[in-house]
């Protein structure tokens, strides 16, 4: 069973459901659309910081560094800066990056499958909430 020590000293068993366990801010982090594209990205590979922006298209620059130092800081990501000139930054995933690959690839097939579904109902939702309103 995995502990952690809270704010008033105690030691607690993790658990997402009680208010205050750090496993809610991993799950936030985990859960988050930026972070769930860059994984998936950096799970073909090793890639620069442009490379990653082409790859998740629709980020912004400072969207895409916040994340990343987000990833790097929680190990799921390594940052590697070659001194060269001009210097050269890649980012990879690390060992806990590449165990979060499955499950993130899990939520990525299950939204392709179930997206005509989703989609359908959304439309049906929407149409039942403007005859309510009339």
């Amino acid at each position: 069973m995995t502990t952690y020590i809270d704010s008033e000293g105690a030691t607690r068993a993790a658990d997402p459901y009680m208010a205050g366990c750090p496993t809610r801010r991993i799950l936030d982090r985990i859960g988050d659309r930026w972070t769930v594209l860059i994984v998936g990205a950096l799970g073909e590979g090793t890639l620069r910081f442009n490379e990653l922006r082409r790859r998740v298209a629709g980020i912004s620059q400072k969207m895409l560094t916040q994340t990343l130092r987000e990833l790097e800081r929680d190990g799921i990501v390594s940052r590697t800066v070659h001194p060269e000139v001009p210097v050269r930054v890649e980012y990879r995933l690390t060992a806990a990056g590449e165990s979060l690959r499955d499950p993130l690839r899990a939520l990525e097939k299950w939204s392709i499958e179930h997206l005509g579904g989703v989609l359908d109902h959304q439309s049906e939702y929407d149409a039942r909430m403007r005859s309510a309103r009339q």
